[in-house]
């Protein structure tokens, strides 16, 4: 059985765009999820070239693909798009599946609203 199934894949280039221009937006130390609803569910791995070599980069997307795996079935339907930062080669598995469930609590979770300091 494949780590993500082909159907959740977000694929063409177009999909990924429109997910960077108009998706809502949760960080973690090492991951960014950029999601925006959608009648279907898919998800997408972007991992950059300063995350390292190819070897280093595919084997990140792959740890990612199989955080998100079980919990497909828990996740509201929409694109998702989960982006690597450099130091996410250097983490262990664990902390990886931690803040993958982190990006997704937030990402449910309404936020306070801003109220910065007014000098």
């Amino acid at each position: 059985m494949p780590s993500v199934q082909r159907q959740y894949r977000l694929s063409s280039n177009g999909q990924f765009t429109y997910v960077y221009r108009r998706g809502k937006r949760v960080s973690t130390k090492d991951l960014t999820l950029l999601y925006i609803s959608h009648r279907h569910k898919q998800v997408g791995f972007s991992v950059n070239k300063k995350v390292g070599v190819a070897v280093i980069r595919n084997r990140t997307k792959r740890r990612l693909r199989e955080c998100v795996r079980p919990l497909l079935g828990q996740m509201k339907k929409g694109y998702y798009v989960f982006v690597a930062r450099p130091s996410a080669a250097c983490v262990d598995f664990q902390q990886l599946q931690s803040q993958v469930h982190t990006l997704l609590k937030r990402l449910d979770s309404p936020r306070p609203p801003h109220t910065g300091n007014k000098k």
